[in-house]
């Protein structure tokens, strides 16, 4: 045991070997950019919003169960918090909520397309909105869309890690 022990150590500070025949000199492996949730964005795939939302596997979701859900980017860092889901003139529907301020709260509103996040588990991904762009989104008034009812079901593309 002691002879075996003391050639593993010999073989890491003399050779620069590592266990499982890495070398101490090899670089780090690749890791992809982004986090657990980066997807290609539109002028890599040629999708539309909606294309890549019909991809991820739709699924119905009561909108009451969406209301204060927060909304993370790709590194899982909280935008801020679902305060509610309207539906605009032309039919889309927009998740409202408060962007810059503490704590994911005290923004002010930004509307963010339902077809540019995924549900997992009791959080939305925002998949399609790099968070750079969060500042640059228009603030949100209450006069662009008609609130959905909370016992209404609408659909949600769905995420996994």
């Amino acid at each position: 045991m002691k002879a075996t022990l003391f050639s593993v150590l010999l073989g890491v500070s003399v050779l620069g070997v590592a266990p499982g025949g890495a070398h101490a000199d090899d670089p780090p492996p690749m890791r992809a950019e982004g986090g657990a949730h980066t997807q290609p964005t539109q002028a890599q795939d040629g999708l539309t919003p909606e294309q890549r939302m019909n991809r991820r596997f739709p699924q119905k979701v009561r909108v009451g169960d969406l209301i204060g859900l927060p909304m993370q980017d790709y590194d899982d860092r909280i935008l801020g918090y679902v305060e509610k889901v309207v539906r605009t003139a032309d039919g889309r529907i927009v998740l409202v909520m408060p962007f810059g301020g503490w704590f994911g709260y005290g923004g002010r509103p930004v509307g963010v397309p339902i077809e540019t996040v995924a549900i997992l588990a009791r959080h939305l991904n925002v998949l399609d909105i790099p968070r750079d762009d969060f500042p640059a989104l228009p603030s949100w008034k209450d006069g662009e869309g008609t609130p959905i009812p909370a016992d209404d079901i609408i659909l949600i593309a769905i995420s996994r890690r």
